[in-house]
């Protein structure tokens, strides 16, 4: 017999937009697509959407009054099942907003929380994700149920709160010590990525971080060097043609056709009001970042507001304390526009990493900013140390090689460290 097969098609979450424009915002209407594809990024389907221009929020509803009841209708003839505001909204006006539209009501903050809840993959991801949840939660506790307004007593069955305390203080005390307790673990993983990290810069290698907008190509970036680099050992990392594809921090070890080597670090990307409180929790995750000797600033060079989207990463590089460091502009995907590539003009470079264009020639404009240390010299290696003449063939760059009576003279540029630690034999300094 036959048997009946049902096909399950999952059916996506319909939201409907609201943005209000105070005062005129010139970026209200990017801001209002970002949102759009935000949403989209947490496979919601989009119902609908309705602006607003306003001089000051309305203090029970964000929105003006009179505008309610008109956007209840829209909400309801479009069947969504969340409304999502490119505002942030305070407890009270979620509280009073879900009760007149009857249905989840998310703020951006929130909708990027959602986000980045998804895209947690490693465990130090999901727990640096869930303190920032907590963190928004914890002053709106008062907005998400009435429930928590009523007072605990005690009884057959209950719990004896003391005389006067609420429920929502209980909560709150709660979340506190969930926040204590997701630090303490985050402490801990914490101070193994700082003797990971202690080992990197121990190594002398010198470090490149990759910095940007979210979806600006970051990680299809990292894993075309890795290919330039011809090290197949080193694992690619995820790409995805989506926002927030990366949360963690990868870090490989990137080698040059001349031997001279760098770590570069895919971190998480940026977006435009990124919540202060993610900031705060993946400030260990960014700590890469600040460590590094020069920034790779990944911009999306076919996207109209790509300087906007500098403007944001370069805000953000100052609220982690990384302003100062050296920075390269790589416009990518400059496939996608009239620009001839590989085009070069001071500290900015346009590419394709997808396409794999002007690699080489973005490898020697990092070169010029890491490598400045680098020392040209002569070395004699006697034959009973042909292990450094292996070392340095593996991890300098050997112009020149001759085999004599007592030894192997190279003619080489070398790292200070490795200069440093061989200056014994050295013969001469170019």
């Amino acid at each position: 017999m036959e048997k009946n097969m049902e096909i399950h098609t999952e059916v996506k979450e319909r939201a409907f937009l609201i943005g209000v424009n105070l005062n005129n915002d010139a970026d209200f209407h990017k801001s209002m697509e970002e949102l759009k594809s935000l949403a989209e990024a947490c496979e919601f389907e989009i119902a609908g959407r309705t602006e607003q221009n306003l001089k000051t929020a309305n203090s029970a509803y964000y929105i003006g009054s009179g505008k309610v009841n008109e956007v209840a209708q829209l909400i309801g003839a479009a069947e969504a099942d969340v409304v999502i505001f490119d505002n942030e909204l305070t407890p009270t006006q979620l509280r009073n907003l879900e009760k007149v539209f009857d249905c989840r009501v998310m703020d951006r903050t929130s909708l990027i929380l959602e986000i980045f809840a998804r895209r947690a993959r490693t465990k130090e991801a999901k727990l640096q994700v869930e303190v920032a949840r907590l963190q928004y939660m914890l002053p709106r506790l008062a907005g998400m149920n009435e429930a928590l307004d009523r007072q605990g007593g005690g009884g057959t069955g209950t719990v004896i709160r003391g005389s006067g305390e609420k429920k929502i203080v209980l909560d709150r005390r709660r979340i506190e010590k969930n926040i204590a307790a997701l630090k303490r673990e985050l402490e801990i993983l914490e101070k193994d990525q700082q003797i990971q990290r202690k080992k990197r810069n121990d190594s002398g290698l010198p470090g490149v971080a990759l910095v940007g907008y979210t979806n600006a190509g970051k990680s299809t970036l990292m894993n075309a060097m890795l290919e330039l680099s011809g090290k197949p050992e080193n694992k690619k990392v995820f790409e995805k043609d989506m926002l927030f594809a990366t949360l963690e921090t990868s870090v490989r070890k990137i080698v040059l056709p001349d031997n001279k080597a760098f770590l570069l670090s895919d971190t998480v990307g940026f977006v435009s009001r990124l919540p202060h409180n993610l900031i705060k929790a993946f400030r260990s995750t960014l700590d890469e970042v600040k460590q590094a000797d020069l920034l790779l600033n990944v911009v999306d060079a076919s996207d109209p507001e790509s300087e906007r989207q500098i403007a944001v990463t370069e805000e953000t590089l100052k609220l982690i304390g990384a302003e100062e460091i050296p920075v390269i502009y790589v416009y990518n995907k400059a496939d996608l526009t009239d620009i001839k590539i590989p085009y070069i003009k001071g500290n900015k470079i346009f590419i394709s990493a997808k396409q794999r264009i002007g690699l080489k020639e973005l490898a020697e404009l990092i070169g010029s900013y890491i490598f400045k240390s680098y020392v040209n010299c002569k070395m004699f290696i006697p034959y009973e140390s042909g292990n450094i003449v292996s070392y340095l063939k593996e991890n300098a760059n050997v112009k020149d090689i001759c085999y004599e009576n007592n030894g192997t003279l190279l003619i080489l540029e070398c790292s200070q460290n490795d200069f440093m630690r061989y200056r014994q034999y050295a013969m001469d300094v170019c």
